[in-house]
């Protein structure tokens, strides 16, 4: 059965009713299917407008679900958005960037995800709805695993919200791959440095993805970069053991070795990157 429901309220009665498999930009959807049938029910609601759009409120910046890269990449948002701007960029192709979703990429899982370190370091939380109710939880905490996360099957993602916080602050987005362009990563950074008016680091925020089974930010750096000069050299504060908590693995791409210390490198380019736009 297909669906193609008009409105979030049929979205989300749809989902109760019949499950099945969401399908939005279909940019991951088709090349998942392989040579399997496709699904028994889909659920597409790539025609639910109110999922689509970036919005301002006095809490927070929301970005619906439906919202693809190119219009993240083209909406005027605060400097803290840089790197997701830059993450937005390195999403497959301009084509995939037309279609693919915020949301179908964090729901996709992937450890390799572009869109998670940058939102993982904006303190982002996802909204999923449902014919139950609308619940929020950080994104750290719904990307379970790789290929998994802890939305329910009658649950939609209607939206990522980041909280007001980190507008003035620089950030930056680092990725590693075989090639330069239409690349899975090997590992990537997405950084943010907020200073105050003394030059000092006020708040710091990092992620490292494809390091791990899902992408971490590393709480301990952002401790040691407290109230340290915001000013280029910040990069020597970041020691190996900041990085130990990570747990890349060998496959085709690299080895876990190298992963770990591309993952070093890349954390102390970003900061410099981030100290150096302030």
């Amino acid at each position: 059965m297909y669906f193609r429901p008009r409105n979030l309220h049929e979205a989300v009665d749809t989902l109760a009713r019949h499950g099945g498999q969401i399908l939005s930009g279909g940019t991951d959807f088709y090349p998942a299917l392989g040579e399997r049938p496709f699904p028994a029910s889909v659920v597409d609601i790539s025609g639910v407008s109110e999922l689509r759009g970036i919005s301002t409120d006095s809490e927070s910046i929301r970005i619906g679900g439906l919202t693809t890269w190119t219009e993240i990449l083209r909406a005027p948002l605060p400097c803290c958005f840089d790197a997701l701007k830059a993450a937005a960029r390195e999403v497959g192709s301009v084509q995939i960037q037309n279609r693919g979703t915020i949301a179908g990429n964090l729901c996709n899982a992937s450890p390799a995800a572009d869109g998670v370190p940058p939102l993982l370091a904006l303190d982002a939380e996802v909204e999923l709805s449902s014919v139950e109710g609308v619940r929020r939880m950080p994104l750290g905490e719904f990307v379970i695993g790789n290929r998994k996360t802890a939305r329910r099957p009658e649950e939609v993602l209607s939206a990522v919200i980041i909280p007001h916080g980190l507008e003035e602050g620089s950030s930056a987005f680092l990725k590693l791959g075989a090639r330069r362009y239409l690349v899975i990563s090997i590992a990537m950074v997405a950084a943010i440095v907020k200073a105050d008016s003394g030059g000092q680091v006020e708040q710091a925020r990092i992620a490292v993805g494809s390091c791990s089974i899902t992408a971490r930010r590393l709480n301990e750096l952002e401790a040691v970069l407290l109230h340290a000069p915001a000013m280029p050299g910040i990069s020597e504060l970041v020691k190996p053991e900041h990085l130990a908590g990570l747990s890349p693995i060998d496959d085709v791409r690299a080895t876990a070795a190298y992963r770990q210390d591309a993952g070093l490198t890349l954390v102390r380019r970003a900061l410099e990157a981030c100290v150096e736009a302030n």
